[in-house]
């Protein structure tokens, strides 16, 4: 589907970002956040946070920190309950939601429905099967039962997963049935943005974290783990850092996405 140049001043403008990995990946949301806000005249904010807590999971005060910066729904991956403190502040999490495939399944919610411009947005939160570990369930068919369970004019999905021809086949099968697929969990962005039948997809958004590093984590301590098969504690990297994600544009009339730009600010004048 071929797109048209976006008018950012119309229709819904939604913009995900990638994984936040540690307090690196905080601060780049901080500082380039009010900015993207505005450029894009923004109607919605989805960020995954799965590592936005010292590279693995997420805690309460970060959290609201996430939402004080103009995040509005925080999505989640296989690290959703890397921090016991999960468990205490889960279900008031209102604005957060985890994959609806993986164990324990009984804590959090798995889709949330916002209001953006008198529509209702149901933002999904989905793990792979391939490659992942505690997922008991198709993202397939999960889907298939949000999709009748769940009553929205517009539906969001972060398909947090491995490989990406299983994050390409499920764009296809749910193609005009979802107005977006975001792929998430490699924090490498891929350049594949397209429409698929009226559905903005990509396979991965990116990350936002270390520039500097190797998916978030510290160069030289995955270095040693690659050359001298020492295990190492996975330190995540420090410096300036990168943010990554897409913003989709949906036409509120045909209820069709119409345009997905990727987005990625990365710092100046950094040797790597």
């Amino acid at each position: 589907m071929k797109q048209e140049p976006a008018n950012w001043r119309s229709n819904m403008n939604i913009l995900f970002l990638g994984d936040i990995v540690g307090s690196v990946g905080r601060e780049s949301v901080k500082e380039h956040l009010p900015q993207l806000k505005e450029r894009y005249n923004i109607d919605l904010v989805v960020a995954n946070a799965e590592n936005s807590a010292h590279g693995k999971g997420i805690t309460r005060k970060i959290y609201h920190q996430l939402l004080a910066m103009g995040v509005d729904v925080c999505t989640m991956g296989n690290h959703t309950f890397s921090k016991n403190d999960i468990y205490q502040f889960i279900e008031e999490a209102d604005r957060m939601v985890r994959p609806a495939n993986m164990e324990p399944l009984e804590y959090g919610q798995h889709t949330v429905v916002v209001k953006v411009n008198g529509m209702r947005v149901a933002i999904s939160n989905l793990c792979g099967e391939v490659w992942m570990n505690n997922v008991v369930d198709s993202p397939f068919f999960c889907m298939e039962d949000i999709l009748n369970d769940i009553d929205a004019d517009v539906y969001l999905v972060d398909l947090h997963a491995e490989t990406t021809s299983e994050k390409i086949a499920f764009t296809y099968h749910f193609a005009g049935r979802v107005q977006a697929v975001v792929g998430t969990h490699t924090h490498v962005q891929t350049a594949d943005e397209r429409l698929v039948y009226g559905t903005a997809a990509i396979t991965d958004l990116g990350m936002c974290g270390a520039y500097t590093s190797v998916l978030g984590r510290d160069v030289n301590e995955i270095l040693t783990r690659f050359t001298t098969e020492e295990k190492t504690k996975f330190k995540i990297a420090g410096g300036p850092g990168i943010l990554c994600g897409a913003v989709v544009q949906i036409d509120e009339a045909t209820r069709k996405a119409v345009h997905i730009e990727r987005i990625q600010i990365r710092p100046v004048d950094v040797e790597c």
